[in-house]
């Protein structure tokens, strides 16, 4: 079973590599555009799956306060993009949060649900920063809509994986079946590193 999901993770993270295109705000709709922006960044898709493994690595409250936090800090960041805020390596700190946030989800440590929320908002921060600085001519509303809505969703999506993985290989090996995708998102941050 832990073989079948690795292969499915990795069968994703493989499948999304080429897509680097963003919609056409005025042709698909600021919504759409904003929607599908994190989906078309290997970086953001694996750092915002981390997150909600994170937080179900974690459980409780952290469950809903990181990816909480997480997009809270992103529509900050995002703001502060429009306004003119100079945010300085932005895009080596985007890859850098999949691979820090991919090692502490392998590594397990227990650390509490504040200190985690912290962490990743400061990631955060810099993936809005992103999104604000690539929106182009799209609407500010219905852009920002679009990309916290997926932003939640692949947290989501990441709190339902780890939450998935205790339930189907009972707590134990689902803990370590959540350690391991968690190195390989590191590993897939390297990668973008490297190919980069």
């Amino acid at each position: 079973m832990v073989k079948r999901l690795i292969s499915a993770l990795m069968l994703i993270t493989v499948s999304t590599a080429p897509a680097y295109a963003h919609l056409d705000p005025v042709e698909h709709g600021a919504f759409a555009a904003g929607f599908t922006h994190p989906l078309f960044g290997l970086d953001h898709i694996l750092a915002m799956l981390a997150v909600g493994l994170w937080a179900a690595s974690v459980g409780g409250k952290a469950l809903w306060a990181v990816p909480g936090a997480f997009v809270a800090t992103m529509a900050l960041g995002f703001g502060a993009a429009l306004v003119g805020v100079p945010l300085p390596f932005v895009e080596p700190v985007i890859l850098a949060s999949v691979i820090f946030i991919g090692i502490m989800v392998a590594l397990a440590l227990p650390l509490p649900t504040a200190g985690i929320a912290a962490v990743v908002g400061f990631f955060a921060l810099f993936h809005g920063h992103a999104h604000g600085g690539e929106m182009g001519q799209a609407d500010t509303f219905g852009y920002s809509a679009g990309f916290l809505v997926a932003t939640a969703l692949l947290n989501a999506v990441g709190v339902a994986a780890g939450i998935g993985l205790d339930r189907i290989l009972a707590t134990q090996r689902g803990a370590f079946a959540k350690r391991i995708a968690g190195g390989l998102a590191a590993l897939g941050g390297v990668w973008l590193v490297i190919a980069g």
